[in-house]
Protein backbone atom coordinates (compact mmCIF):
# COMPACT_ATOMS: atom_id res chain seq x y z
CA UNK A 1 0.00 0.00 0.00
CA UNK A 2 1.72 3.37 -0.76
CA UNK A 3 2.19 5.76 2.01
CA UNK A 4 1.79 9.29 1.73
CA UNK A 5 3.45 10.41 4.77
CA UNK A 6 2.47 13.53 6.36
CA UNK A 7 6.13 15.30 6.05
CA UNK A 8 8.45 17.79 8.12
CA UNK A 9 6.71 20.69 6.31
CA UNK A 10 3.49 20.14 8.20
CA UNK A 11 4.08 22.70 11.05
CA UNK A 12 0.07 22.95 12.62
CA UNK A 13 -2.92 20.83 12.90
CA UNK A 14 -6.38 22.21 13.43
CA UNK A 15 -8.64 19.62 15.05
CA UNK A 16 -12.34 19.86 15.06
CA UNK A 17 -14.68 18.10 17.67
CA UNK A 18 -18.56 18.69 18.23
CA UNK A 19 -18.23 17.63 21.71
CA UNK A 20 -15.26 16.73 24.10
CA UNK A 21 -14.08 13.02 23.37
CA UNK A 22 -14.70 13.27 19.61
CA UNK A 23 -11.27 14.31 18.85
CA UNK A 24 -10.01 11.81 21.56
CA UNK A 25 -12.25 8.99 19.79
CA UNK A 26 -12.24 9.49 16.66
CA UNK A 27 -7.98 10.59 16.13
CA UNK A 28 -6.11 10.32 19.65
CA UNK A 29 -3.52 7.66 18.28
CA UNK A 30 -3.03 9.56 15.26
CA UNK A 31 -2.39 12.40 17.45
CA UNK A 32 -0.19 11.01 20.14
CA UNK A 33 1.75 10.19 17.02
CA UNK A 34 1.98 13.14 15.64
CA UNK A 35 3.19 14.79 18.66
CA UNK A 36 5.82 12.34 19.44
CA UNK A 37 7.19 11.97 15.68
CA UNK A 38 7.42 15.99 14.71
CA UNK A 39 8.52 17.39 18.49
CA UNK A 40 7.93 20.66 16.55
CA UNK A 41 4.67 20.68 15.46
CA UNK A 42 2.09 22.56 17.23
CA UNK A 43 -1.64 22.13 17.43
CA UNK A 44 -4.82 23.65 17.70
CA UNK A 45 -7.72 21.93 19.22
CA UNK A 46 -11.43 23.47 19.27
CA UNK A 47 -14.09 22.34 20.99
CA UNK A 48 -17.53 23.39 20.35
CA UNK A 49 -20.09 22.03 22.91
CA UNK A 50 -18.39 21.92 26.33
CA UNK A 51 -19.07 22.26 30.34
CA UNK A 52 -17.10 23.39 33.01
CA UNK A 53 -16.61 19.24 33.67
CA UNK A 54 -16.31 18.20 30.49
CA UNK A 55 -13.28 20.83 29.49
CA UNK A 56 -11.72 19.69 32.67
CA UNK A 57 -11.76 16.42 30.95
CA UNK A 58 -10.39 17.41 27.86
CA UNK A 59 -7.54 19.35 28.98
CA UNK A 60 -6.42 16.46 31.26
CA UNK A 61 -6.96 14.42 27.87
CA UNK A 62 -5.34 16.74 25.61
CA UNK A 63 -2.38 16.86 27.81
CA UNK A 64 -1.83 13.62 27.74
CA UNK A 65 -2.27 12.87 23.82
CA UNK A 66 0.28 15.88 22.74
CA UNK A 67 2.73 15.49 25.60
CA UNK A 68 5.29 18.54 25.51
CA UNK A 69 3.63 19.45 22.03
CA UNK A 70 3.44 23.17 21.54
CA UNK A 71 -0.83 23.48 21.65
CA UNK A 72 -3.83 26.03 22.36
CA UNK A 73 -7.54 24.49 23.18
CA UNK A 74 -10.41 26.58 22.09
CA UNK A 75 -13.66 25.78 24.01
CA UNK A 76 -16.81 26.70 23.21
CA UNK A 77 -19.87 26.43 24.86
CA UNK A 78 -22.88 25.53 22.21
CA UNK A 79 -25.82 23.59 23.25
CA UNK A 80 -25.17 19.91 22.85
CA UNK A 81 -27.81 18.58 20.55
CA UNK A 82 -28.69 22.09 18.73
CA UNK A 83 -26.00 22.97 16.41
CA UNK A 84 -28.21 23.54 13.19
CA UNK A 85 -30.11 26.12 15.05
CA UNK A 86 -27.25 28.13 15.73
CA UNK A 87 -25.27 27.72 12.60
CA UNK A 88 -24.57 31.00 12.11
CA UNK A 89 -23.17 31.99 15.46
CA UNK A 90 -20.92 28.57 14.55
CA UNK A 91 -19.46 29.63 11.69
CA UNK A 92 -18.42 32.95 13.36
CA UNK A 93 -16.38 30.43 16.06
CA UNK A 94 -14.57 29.06 12.85
CA UNK A 95 -13.72 32.28 11.28
CA UNK A 96 -12.14 33.30 14.56
CA UNK A 97 -9.80 30.12 14.17
CA UNK A 98 -8.16 31.71 11.08
CA UNK A 99 -6.48 34.08 13.17
CA UNK A 100 -5.03 31.28 15.40
CA UNK A 101 -2.64 30.31 11.83
CA UNK A 102 -3.08 28.63 8.79
CA UNK A 103 -2.80 24.71 9.52
CA UNK A 104 -1.56 22.24 7.09
CA UNK A 105 -3.91 19.44 7.98
CA UNK A 106 -7.44 19.31 9.29
CA UNK A 107 -9.12 16.99 11.34
CA UNK A 108 -12.67 17.00 11.43
CA UNK A 109 -16.02 14.80 11.68
CA UNK A 110 -17.03 13.37 8.76
CA UNK A 111 -19.28 14.23 6.84
CA UNK A 112 -21.89 11.03 6.82
CA UNK A 113 -22.26 11.26 10.15
CA UNK A 114 -25.74 10.84 11.56
CA UNK A 115 -25.28 12.98 14.40
CA UNK A 116 -26.22 16.87 13.85
CA UNK A 117 -23.74 18.31 15.38
CA UNK A 118 -20.76 16.28 13.92
CA UNK A 119 -22.37 17.00 10.53
CA UNK A 120 -22.07 20.68 11.09
CA UNK A 121 -18.79 20.88 11.79
CA UNK A 122 -17.99 18.81 8.82
CA UNK A 123 -19.82 21.10 6.84
CA UNK A 124 -18.27 24.29 8.66
CA UNK A 125 -14.88 22.82 7.89
CA UNK A 126 -15.43 22.40 4.43
CA UNK A 127 -16.89 25.92 3.99
CA UNK A 128 -14.06 27.55 6.18
CA UNK A 129 -11.14 25.52 5.06
CA UNK A 130 -11.20 25.50 0.81
CA UNK A 131 -7.99 24.99 0.43
CA UNK A 132 -6.42 22.62 3.27
CA UNK A 133 -5.72 18.89 3.20
CA UNK A 134 -8.80 17.83 4.94
CA UNK A 135 -8.92 14.57 7.07
CA UNK A 136 -12.08 13.41 8.50
CA UNK A 137 -12.33 11.16 11.25
CA UNK A 138 -14.82 8.61 12.06
CA UNK A 139 -16.65 7.46 15.94
CA UNK A 140 -18.90 4.44 16.53
CA UNK A 141 -21.99 5.26 17.79
CA UNK A 142 -25.70 4.05 18.11
CA UNK A 143 -26.76 5.61 14.60
CA UNK A 144 -24.80 2.90 13.00
CA UNK A 145 -22.78 5.53 10.69
CA UNK A 146 -19.86 3.85 9.86
CA UNK A 147 -18.56 3.28 6.75
CA UNK A 148 -15.68 2.93 4.04
CA UNK A 149 -12.87 5.31 4.61
CA UNK A 150 -10.08 5.99 2.08
CA UNK A 151 -7.14 7.01 4.49
CA UNK A 152 -5.06 4.96 7.33
CA UNK A 153 -2.85 6.31 9.96
CA UNK A 154 -1.19 2.97 11.23
CA UNK A 155 -0.49 2.74 15.23
CA UNK A 156 1.69 1.60 16.95
CA UNK A 157 0.74 -0.90 20.38
CA UNK A 158 2.20 1.76 22.54
CA UNK A 159 -0.07 4.66 20.87
CA UNK A 160 -2.96 2.25 21.09
CA UNK A 161 -2.23 1.67 24.56
CA UNK A 162 -2.33 5.29 25.09
CA UNK A 163 -4.87 6.49 23.54
CA UNK A 164 -6.81 3.80 25.59
CA UNK A 165 -5.86 4.34 28.59
CA UNK A 166 -6.16 8.19 28.35
CA UNK A 167 -10.04 7.48 27.22
CA UNK A 168 -10.82 5.46 30.01
CA UNK A 169 -8.92 7.91 32.77
CA UNK A 170 -9.75 11.05 31.59
CA UNK A 171 -14.04 11.03 30.81
CA UNK A 172 -15.48 9.59 33.66
CA UNK A 173 -18.39 11.19 32.17
CA UNK A 174 -19.30 8.53 29.85
CA UNK A 175 -18.08 5.88 32.09
CA UNK A 176 -21.63 4.91 32.70
CA UNK A 177 -22.68 5.03 28.92
CA UNK A 178 -22.71 1.48 27.25
CA UNK A 179 -21.14 2.14 24.26
CA UNK A 180 -18.05 3.57 25.90
CA UNK A 181 -15.71 0.99 26.25
CA UNK A 182 -12.16 0.33 26.13
CA UNK A 183 -13.35 -3.02 23.49
CA UNK A 184 -15.48 -0.68 21.24
CA UNK A 185 -12.78 1.39 20.54
CA UNK A 186 -9.83 -1.49 20.40
CA UNK A 187 -12.19 -2.81 17.97
CA UNK A 188 -12.62 -0.56 15.27
CA UNK A 189 -8.88 0.46 15.76
CA UNK A 190 -8.35 -3.24 14.52
CA UNK A 191 -10.34 -3.63 12.38
CA UNK A 192 -9.05 -0.80 10.12
CA UNK A 193 -5.51 -1.89 10.75
CA UNK A 194 -6.50 -5.08 9.38
CA UNK A 195 -7.70 -2.94 6.06
CA UNK A 196 -4.47 -1.06 5.68
CA UNK A 197 -2.05 -3.94 6.27
CA UNK A 198 -0.87 -2.22 9.53
CA UNK A 199 2.18 -3.77 11.11
CA UNK A 200 0.69 -3.74 14.79
CA UNK A 201 -2.66 -4.59 13.32
CA UNK A 202 -4.37 -1.68 14.43
CA UNK A 203 -5.23 1.93 12.76
CA UNK A 204 -7.11 4.64 12.66
CA UNK A 205 -9.19 5.56 9.81
CA UNK A 206 -10.49 8.89 7.75
CA UNK A 207 -11.65 10.02 4.64
CA UNK A 208 -9.92 12.30 2.04
CA UNK A 209 -12.40 13.94 0.13
CA UNK A 210 -9.71 15.62 -1.73
CA UNK A 211 -5.96 15.59 -1.91
CA UNK A 212 -3.35 17.12 -3.71
CA UNK A 213 -0.27 14.41 -4.93
CA UNK A 214 2.67 16.14 -5.77
CA UNK A 215 4.49 14.45 -8.96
Amino acid sequence: MLNLALGEDVRLALCLGAHCDDIEIGCGGALWSLARKHPRMEFVIAVFASDDARERETRMAIEGLLGAAKYQLVMHRYRDGFFPAEWASIKNSFEALKALGVPDVVLTHQGNDRHQDHRIISELTWNTFRNHLVLEYEIPKYDGDLGQPNAYVPLTTEAVEQKLAILMSCFPSQAAKRWFTESLFRGLMRIRGMECNAPSGYAEAFYARKMLLGC
